[in-house]
């Protein structure tokens, strides 16, 4: 038993332990992961709507208190930033640079590292880019294991990511968290921070949004809610739904897996602002985005070897975790295919939910993001 927790705990640092629950959550309970019956050849068959919650999960499915991981100190808090601003900036890199940036949302100072063009004589347009459940203060993952620097050296792209958020889904909270403490991510994203980029750098004004894991839930949840924002988006191995079993289930595990309260984020379950950030409802505002969504199938992949560091966490945490993902995204390509919006949806054979698979899986998304983005 000991040891068996021991893994849980783990599992739980490296991110998104939320889906795995989920997974297992929905199996023994016979709940269906299925997309809502819609008539058309692309879903499955099931007895609600995409508005019902009926026979979800209550709002005490949540991440057992002795696997729940510590979040960390919560940010301080000020009282004297009244208007966003740029007010340190440090270059780290030939091509890199990380701006600090006061938020009154937020009431503290963000980190925002970016990655500049490798051609910036001409305006450019920005890639927003989410990260998992453990989005840490210091670095964005997607600079330090995602393969961001290297993948986007020879791209004339501004690439915008975000430090902070943790067990956020980068969303704006109907209240403070006592464990972690204020989230307004939703208003920095895509109000305080766009205007201070485009000033600082000089872009064109066009953008796009990635993410994964929590990052693409977050990801695909801004692209609806801020169609006008974001030409393009890109997600891998996450959930897109908050209403039905499964999607609501990612989101009340996920917080608190972190040890946040999900009754902080949008009111009661099921209520009206769960609906209005529920992808699969809202489907119908990212027609005439670019999108690209991918996930793997759980099942060990080429980087499941006798030499990976803890083979076991990443094959039974890491595996289920992905099937989930998958459930997740086979329902959001059904609702897409119900809508007739075209989408690049891929299905990779074989893959946990680990960072490796989404660094390859990044030039796989960057056709359908160039496109967005118009380079």
């Amino acid at each position: 038993m000991r040891t068996e927790r021991r893994v849980w705990i783990r599992s739980a640092r490296t991110g998104a332990v939320c889906l795995a629950v989920c997974a297992l959550s929905l199996q023994l309970g016979g709940l269906s992961t299925a997309a809502p019956n819609s008539g058309s050849s692309g879903s499955s068959g099931s007895s609600g709507s995409l508005g019902s919650v009926e026979g979800s999960v209550s709002s005490g499915s949540t991440i057992p208190g002795p696997l729940q991981e510590d979040p960390g100190p919560k940010p301080d808090l000020r009282d004297d930033i009244v208007v966003p601003a740029i007010v340190g900036e440090k270059v780290t890199a030939p091509q890199a640079v990380r701006l600090t940036v006061a938020s009154p949302a937020l009431r503290r100072e963000v980190g925002v590292e970016i990655l500049l063009p490798a051609d910036n004589s001409v305006p450019r347009p920005a890639l927003y880019m989410l990260e998992g459940v453990d989005a840490g203060e210091k670095s964005s993952g997607w600079m330090t294991i995602g393969g961001a620097p290297a993948f986007f050296a020879d791209k004339n792209v501004n690439v915008v990511m975000l430090n902070g958020g943790i067990a956020s889904l980068y969303s704006d909270w109907e209240n403070p968290d006592p464990r972690l403490g204020l989230h307004k991510w939703e208003t920095f994203i895509t109000e305080e921070l766009p205007p201070l980029i485009d000033a600082r750098l000089e872009t064109n004004g066009i953008n796009a949004i990635a993410g994964n894991s929590m990052g693409a839930m977050g990801a695909m949840m801004l692209a609806q809610r801020f169609p006008d924002m974001y030409r393009g988006v890109a997600v891998f191995s996450g959930c897109y739904s908050t209403m039905d079993p499964l999607g609501r289930t990612a989101v009340q595990a996920t917080i608190s897996s972190r040890s946040g309260d999900p009754a902080n984020i949008w009111g009661v379950p099921g209520g009206p602002e769960w609906e209005a950030h529920d992808s699969l409802i809202n489907a119908e505002k990212l027609r005439g985005k670019e999108i690209y969504v991918s996930t793997a199938n759980g099942l060990p992949g080429s980087d499941e070897t006798l030499q990976t560091p803890e083979l076991l966490e990443r094959l039974v945490i890491g595996g289920g975790i992905e099937v989930a993902a998958h459930a997740c995204t086979k329902m959001f390509d059904a609702r897409l295919q119900e809508l007739k919006i075209p989408a690049q949806v891929d299905y990779e054979p074989n893959g946990t939910h680990a960072w490796a698979y989404w660094r390859e899986r990044l030039p796989k998304a960057w056709p359908t993001l160039s496109r967005a983005l118009g380079v």
